[in-house]
């Protein structure tokens, strides 16, 4: 188990190293970087000083353009900013803001809450509504409660979350408006009571909750299904039937411990994929100011630090999240070894 453990400890390290190798050559052919986003946000007209290289640059002395790019540390070769940023990301120092002027752990801190608040009321209701109707349907495996209810789930998981979003948006929230278009909270948050704030986040979260589970249901819920029908055939609870036991002892006692190993073993990759998955254009199209949102705005601006700061620090917490779901193989049947 140890020797496992450290071998995959280790691989994260050129696994972690190609995927920032990869971001960074590319942001490197990408048009439109920080510098031209400054001088086209500032409208900068300085002096007459030759043609710029920078569309948005025109007008700005080469001096200028200069001192721009130093700000930004682009006055280096690609390869010493490479190793830079390499180094500082060593000891967890993701840089600061291009366009903020916040590090970016601040910014991650700040748009956390937003997308934990997603995250938590996602993977719960996904697994609370799943697992049950999973359930429901081997134990009715054939009937035509399994045969709608499938129907429904895999159209549900066939409509993209965005599309779903947006359709909410236009009925419940533009022709019907039952619910808020955009933001967590109300402008007034701060002046309601207790149970009028959670009234208010509940009435702000509906739709985009709606709209990011309505497609996981399909999965947990057929893999559910599967386990369930796939332990019920197996020779021992054939045996514990004839014996007399009741079938919900068989099913919640028996069939139950062994048929949801897979699921368990999931947890920790569907629980930390809750937060940081999916929900970009969920945050995006509902204006919520959450990591997804964060991520996108700093991709649209070249906002570098950011997007390679956020990158890196989601990529570990999904290596170590893979580790963990692996190890819970072990720690929910013992009988699986790394050998």
């Amino acid at each position: 188990m140890l020797s496992y453990i450290l071998k995959r400890l280790l691989l994260m390290i050129p696994t972690l190293f190609g995927v920032l190798l990869l971001t960074f050559v590319v942001i490197q052919f990408v048009p439109g970087g920080p510098v031209e986003q400054y001088l086209a946000e500032s409208k900068a007209t300085a002096g007459a000083g030759g043609e710029s290289l920078y569309r948005g640059g025109k007008g700005v002395t080469e001096k200028r353009l200069a001192e721009i790019k130093a700000l930004y540390g682009f006055d280096k070769p690609a390869t010493e900013r490479f190793w830079i940023m390499l180094k500082s990301y060593l000891t967890f120092d993701l840089g600061k803001s291009f366009f903020q002027n916040k590090p970016v752990w601040d910014l991650i801190k700040e748009k956390l809450p937003v997308s934990i608040s997603l995250g938590l009321w996602s993977f719960f209701l996904s697994y609370f509504i799943s697992i049950p109707l999973g359930i429901s349907k081997a134990v009715r495996a054939g009937s035509s409660f399994d045969l709608w209810t499938t129907l429904l789930v895999l159209i549900g998981y066939a409509i993209p979350g965005f599309v779903l979003g947006i359709a909410l948006l236009v009925i419940f929230g533009g022709q019907l408006q039952w619910f808020p278009l955009r933001g967590l909270t109300s402008a007034n948050w701060d002046t309601l009571s207790w149970s009028a704030k959670i009234v208010d986040y509940l009435w702000h979260i509906a739709m985009p909750v709606t709209a990011l589970v309505i497609g996981s249901f399909a999965t947990i819920s057929m893999l559910t299904k599967n386990s369930f029908l796939e332990e019920i055939r197996k020779q021992y609870v054939i045996t514990a039937r004839a014996k007399g036991l009741d079938e919900k002892r068989v099913l919640y006692k028996h069939v139950f411990r062994n048929a949801m190993l897979p699921i368990i073993a999931g947890f920790p990759a569907a629980f930390i994929g809750a937060f940081f998955a999916g929900a970009l254009l969920i945050e995006t199209l509902f204006s919520l100011d959450g990591l997804g949102l964060l991520g996108y705005e700093s991709v649209i601006r070249r906002d570098y630090p950011v997007v390679l700061g956020t990158l890196y620090l989601f990529t570990l917490i999904g290596l170590v999240t893979k580790l963990i779901s692996d190890l819970m193989y072990v720690w929910v049947d013992p009988r699986v070894k790394f050998d």
